[in-house]
C-alpha cells in the first residue's frame, strides 16, 4: 500500500513543486529536509519511472541556488547580528569560521558549505554581509548548487538501482545512506578545520 502512495507521489504533476518548496526551504531554515527530499525523488526516478532525473536534478539545483542567493542578498541587507537566530551559538560559530575562510579559498568553502546545512548558511550570510562580488559568487553558488543536487539525487538513483524491491525500500535505504554519507562528510570537514586551524596557531606562535 504503501508503494502505491509513492507511485502517486512519483508521478503527481505538483510532486517536483513540492520537492522545489522543501529544498528552498531548507536553505533558509536549515532544519528543512531538502537533502532527503532530492534523495527520494531521485530514488523514485529510477523505481517508479517519475518524475524523470534529470528533471529532479535541475529544480534541485535551481532551488538550491534560489535559496542561497536570497541568504546572500540578506547578509547584504541586515548583516549578521540583527535577528537572535543568528546570535545562536551554533549560527554564531559557523559564521565565524566562514568568515575566516571566504577571505582564503572562497570556491571551497563554497563547495564545501553547501553539503553542511549550517556552514551552508553561515558562508552565504558571511558573503553577503562581507560584500564578497555578487557576479563572482553567485556563480560559484550556481556551479555548487548543481553538483549539491546532482549528488543527492545520484545517491538515490544509484541505490534504488542496485537494491531490489518496490519504491519503499529503495527510498528508506537511499535515504539513510544519504545521510550516513552527509554525517561523514560533516565528520571529515570538521577535523580538517581543526587540524588547519591548529597549524595556523602554530605558524603564529
Amino acid at each position: 500500500m504503501i508503494d502505491d502512495v509513492l507511485v502517486g507521489l512519483g508521478t503527481s504533476p505538483w510532486a517536483l513543486w513540492a520537492m522545489f518548496g522543501l529544498v528552498l526551504a531548507d536553505s533558509l531554515l536549515v532544519l528543512v529536509p531538502g537533502e532527503i527530499a532530492v534523495t527520494a525523488f531521485g530514488a523514485l526516478a529510477v523505481t517508479v519511472g517519475s518524475p524523470p532525473l534529470w528533471a529532479v536534478i535541475v529544480l534541485a539545483g535551481l532551488a538550491a541556488f534560489t535559496g542561497d542567493a536570497i541568504v546572500y542578498i540578506l547578509g547584504r541587507r541586515v548583516g549578521m547580528r540583527r535577528w537572535r537566530w543568528m546570535r545562536t551559538r551554533r549560527v554564531a560559530g559557523a559564521i565565524e569560521w566562514a568568515g575566516g575562510r571566504l577571505q582564503r579559498n572562497s570556491a571551497t568553502v563554497v563547495f564545501t558549505a553547501r553539503f553542511i546545512p549550517f556552514a551552508r548558511l553561515a558562508v552565504n550570510l558571511t558573503a553577503g554581509a562581507t560584500r564578497v562580488p555578487a557576479p563572482r559568487y553567485l556563480t560559484m553558488v550556481g556551479i555548487a548548487a548543481g553538483a549539491w543536487a546532482l549528488y543527492q539525487a545520484a545517491v538515490g538513483a544509484i541505490v534504488a538501482t542496485l537494491l531490489p524491491g518496490g519504491p519503499l525500500a529503495a527510498v528508506i535505504l537511499s535515504i539513510t545512506v544519504a545521510v550516513l554519507l552527509g554525517l561523514i562528510v560533516d565528520v571529515g570537514v570538521t577535523r580538517i578545520s581543526r587540524g588547519r586551524d591548529e597549524r595556523a596557531r602554530s605558524g603564529h606562535a
